[in-house]
């Protein structure tokens, strides 16, 4: 049976729902009261009227297919390379100290570099930007697994030697259960940045996807279909955000729901 929803979730929601109405109202007749051209910010009625025009036009469900597609790829492989690498430089301070200057130096490098450099390698495909989205991804979740890593008290893991525990057992049964709660808010972090990895590569050298889109309106001067992209790509982050919430619930059930994520 599902547990009745806290004051403080249903007071929350109302909040939300109500900040919403506000902004779309603001939205729709905010520009005309200020004397803010159209062709800066459009009212939403001409970015609803664009949107359906690009449905039945401009291949935006295509578009939209292809970011979102691209978005999972990257976020999938960028959060299993960070995990993987996260799991190794914890357990072998051997490996952290020989890999740790070039991981921190390919965080360092700016993203938006290696867009180009990835079209040069692999043309105007997806590969590109998968490749971006996955550099983005990999960083913060490998930190906050090798941080979780870290964080397992030493005593317990003496104890389980003590116990003639193997190290494959130690990590099984101790460190990587410790490590799930901080590797989901890694996942968190990473499921909005694979958004922002696609889209420098579809920026750069895109032919297909919202970036691309968003490119094309710009390039047009229309602004509302530069809006729609924006909308869309922001669209795609919250399911993506979304559907990481639902697994983390569904993963780690034993601990505590915050208030706002028992709606």
């Amino acid at each position: 049976m599902r547990p009745a929803r806290s004051p403080l979730a249903r007071r929350g929601t109302i909040a939300s729902l109500a900040l919403l109405v506000i902004f779309l109202a603001a939205w729709q007749w905010g520009p005309s009261l200020l004397g803010i051209p159209h062709f800066i910010v459009p009212p939403l009625s001409m970015v609803a009227e664009e949107f359906v025009r690009m449905w039945h036009v401009s291949s935006l469900p295509f578009h939209t297919g292809i970011t979102a597609a691209e978005v999972l790829v990257g976020f999938a492989l960028g959060s299993l390379m960070g995990a993987v690498i996260g799991y190794l430089l914890g357990i072998s301070p051997t490996a952290e100290f020989a890999l740790s200057p070039y991981i921190l130096a390919l965080q360092i490098a700016p993203k938006v570099a290696f867009a180009p450099l990835f079209i040069l390698w692999m043309g105007f495909t997806v590969y590109p930007k998968i490749l971006v989205a996955i550099l983005i991804v990999f960083f913060p979740v490998m930190i906050n697994v090798l941080t979780a890593i870290r964080a397992v008290d030493p005593d317990l893991i003496n104890l389980a030697r003590s116990f003639k525990a193997t190290r494959a057992q130690i990590f099984w049964k101790i460190e990587f259960p410790a490590s799930m709660p901080p590797f989901f808010a890694g996942l968190r972090i990473g499921s909005t940045l694979a958004v922002v990895g696609v889209v420098v590569g579809e920026l750069v050298g895109g032919n297909a996807g919202l970036g691309f889109l968003l490119a094309f309106g710009e390039g047009q001067a229309n602004t509302p279909m530069v809006f729609v992209a924006i909308l869309l790509l922001t669209l795609v982050g919250g399911v993506a955000y979304l559907a990481v919430i639902l697994i983390e619930r569904r993963v780690l059930h034993y601990m505590p729901a915050r208030p706002l994520e028992s709606l």
